[in-house]
């Protein structure tokens, strides 16, 4: 998730465990550690690609961040040698206001390490969209009062209403996951559709709206939007937007293996597309984004020197196909249906983009 939003949970866990004890300092340091995982951000890495799957790596492994709740604890007791609240009240605050974070993260589209070292796939539950200003508005709130109120009551209540709303609010997100993948798949089932594999993935800021991605048995991506208000709101005899396309996964055979790609494959569970562009083979994670066309991570993997020769190169940035103009009628498809979304049409920008300079492309 965001920063903020990261950091408003922090500021609501401390605030609730911590706040009749050590009030505007429990909210303001919530937050400060709360955001410690992202620090990870400022690792370079050689290629975009590395970059990409170290991202939300080793610092949001739980392992690693309740060793580090440890350390954390012995610090807040040097900088506040009178201790107000027991050592273990503090340590259980500070470690889920640690491990809160990648679990939160988790919640989005973009793969989170829980187990690292392990090789376990990342986590990607992908029931809420990267902001979200419903499920951040109560935490915002709440640490808002935090701030003003500092050790009362009333600090700690806000906090905890906060936290149940917020966590209300995810448990809803994932029951409309759920629904919204049982209405893609019998609709595409309905168009003789054999369904491999099932990937789904909120669509900007709320719950309401959804993108289902179905893997079939002919290699092709197919790609379903599903409204929830749909029912409420569309003609009788409404059809949810789809559209397939072929993934192209044979064109990875015109090469020798890339290990930047096979961690690409990994970090994303395989939901890449592959499109030969002016000469070049442009891998894209189908995972994030608002439609076809506008994936958010599109590599060059390999460039054509001859007819049937190709060169694996390390991997750089091609530029994604997101039209900010385009998230105006995304919205405005959770209310209204008709008319769909241009899928066909958006479909056309796979093959947009260039090449974005490699001193510029070394963190996704």
């Amino acid at each position: 998730m965001d920063s903020v939003t990261q950091a408003v949970l922090g500021a609501s866990i401390c605030g609730s465990l911590l706040g009749r004890q050590y009030g505007r300092k429990a909210v303001l340091s919530g937050a400060i550690i709360a955001t410690l995982p992202d620090l990870d951000v400022f690792i370079q890495y050689g290629d975009p690609i590395t970059a990409m799957v170290s991202h939300r790596g080793f610092s949001h492994s739980l392992f690693v961040l309740s060793a580090a709740a440890i350390l954390v604890t012995i610090l807040w007791r040097l900088l506040f040698p009178q201790a107000r609240a027991s050592a273990g009240r503090l340590g259980l605050a500070i470690w889920l206001t640690l491990i809160t974070h990648p679990l939160l993260d988790a919640f989005t589209s973009y793969g989170t390490q829980l187990l690292w070292p392990l090789a376990a796939t990342p986590a990607t539950w992908s029931s809420v969209f990267i902001i979200d200003p419903l499920y951040t508005l109560a935490l915002f709130i709440a640490t808002v009062i935090g701030l003003i109120r500092g050790p009362v009551p009333a600090t700690v209540r806000a906090c905890t209403w906060a936290l149940l709303l917020s966590s209300l609010y995810l448990a809803a997100s994932v029951g409309a996951k759920f629904w919204a993948e049982q209405q893609a798949t019998e609709q595409l089932k309905q168009q003789q559709v054999d369904i491999e594999r099932v990937y789904s993935a909120a669509q900007p800021m709320n719950i309401l709206l959804w993108r289902v991605l179905v893997r079939d048995t002919q290699d092709r991506e197919c790609e379903v939007v599903v409204g929830l208000l749909d029912r409420l709101r569309a003609p009788k005899g409404h059809q949810y937007e789809s559209l397939c396309l072929s993934v192209h996964s044979d064109y990875t055979r015109l090469f020798p293996p890339l290990k930047q790609l096979e961690q690409l494959r990994w970090f994303s569970d395989n939901w890449l597309r592959y499109d030969i562009i002016d000469d070049l083979l442009v891998v894209s994670d189908i995972r994030m984004s608002m439609g076809p066309g506008q994936y958010s991570f599109r590599f060059v993997v390999a460039e054509r020197i001859a007819n049937d020769t190709w060169l694996p190169v390390i991997p750089y940035r091609w530029a994604s196909g997101h039209d900010i103009a385009l998230l105006k009628p995304v919205l405005r498809r959770i209310w209204e249906p008709v008319p769909p979304l241009p899928l066909q049409e958006w479909a056309k920008r796979i093959d947009a983009g260039v090449p974005i300079p490699r001193a510029q492309a070394d963190f996704p």
